[in-house]
């Protein structure tokens, strides 16, 4: 039997099992997938539990993403490229020593449910801006310099960690333009925008940006986010309201687990109604 995993602290709110048993189960795979909650005091003990050949892989989130990829042999391009992994896998699993790989399929989630969502989104891609300068941005930058976005405004409530980000970015020889600014300043931007994407935690629980004039945006822009709970948050709810068109976060939680259910099974998992059903059902 292959077993799999997400890592995390608290780890109880994680729909990863719902989505990983719900494709166990429709594929009928001789397979778990099972929550584990380790502090970073022990995440040393755990890296021990995995080399021993006990899972084929596994799912870490927060607050494990960035210290994981420090004890992984090898990262992917797209986890060097994020700073952060949010998946593990082995390669070469049948030799006795396995090189442990650590990836990031958040900027694969993130484009495939846009791609899915909002076909030709990325057409003449010229201006995003992002709001937030966290862990969670950085997928978000990654993914819209793939798509050769030619200038990226990220905004942030402190300029200084805004500027790191820019910095960080800009050191790797990208041909996209980065800009840092504050919040306050993002009707500066926004008439300039083909897509805004918020990567902070402000819409969870219905929580709202303040004095942010989405009425400056052109009526082409796109508005997403990947906060997921509630389905529309307050951002999306008012760029409907203003005839924007808005995608969701739900789909990039989804569209994220497939490659990693891949790695580890050998069957690339479909996202379907039934899956979409399941995880909103479980939001309620």
């Amino acid at each position: 039997m292959k077993k799999a995993f997400v890592l995390g602290h608290p780890i109880n709110h994680s729909k990863s099992p719902l989505i990983h048993n719900y494709w166990i189960n429709k594929y009928q795979l001789n397979a778990t997938y099972e929550a584990l909650d380790y502090d970073e005091q022990h995440l040393t003990e755990f890296l021990e539990i995995l080399r021993d050949g006990t899972f084929v892989g596994g799912n870490v989130t927060l607050p494990h993403k960035i210290e994981i990829a420090k004890l992984c042999d090898e990262l992917s391009p797209d986890a060097k490229l994020i700073g952060a992994t949010n998946t593990l896998y082995f390669q070469n699993s049948a030799q006795k020593h396995a090189v442990l790989i650590g990836a990031n399929t958040d900027m694969f989630g993130f484009l495939k449910n846009l791609d899915r969502e909002s076909v030709g989104w990325d057409e003449n891609l010229q201006t995003a801006i992002v709001l937030g300068a966290g862990g969670a941005s950085r997928a978000i930058i990654a993914a819209l310099i793939q798509r050769s976005c030619k200038n990226i405004v990220l905004l942030n409530r402190t300029l200084g960690k805004a500027k790191n980000l820019r910095s960080e970015f800009s050191s790797l020889q990208i041909t996209s333009k980065l800009q840092a600014d504050i919040l306050e300043n993002f009707a500066k931007y926004a008439p300039g925008a083909d897509i805004l994407v918020n990567t902070t935690s402000i819409g969870m629980n219905n929580t709202h940006f303040d004095n942010l004039p989405l009425n400056k945006l052109p009526s082409k822009c796109l508005v997403t986010d990947i906060v997921y709970t509630p389905l529309i948050t307050p951002l999306l709810r008012d760029a409907e309201e203003l005839g924007l068109n808005v995608v969701g976060g739900l789909g990039m939680l989804l569209h994220q687990a497939v490659p990693g259910f891949e790695k580890w099974f050998g069957v690339r998992p479909q996202v379907d109604d039934s899956l979409t059903n399941l995880i909103v059902s479980s939001l309620n």
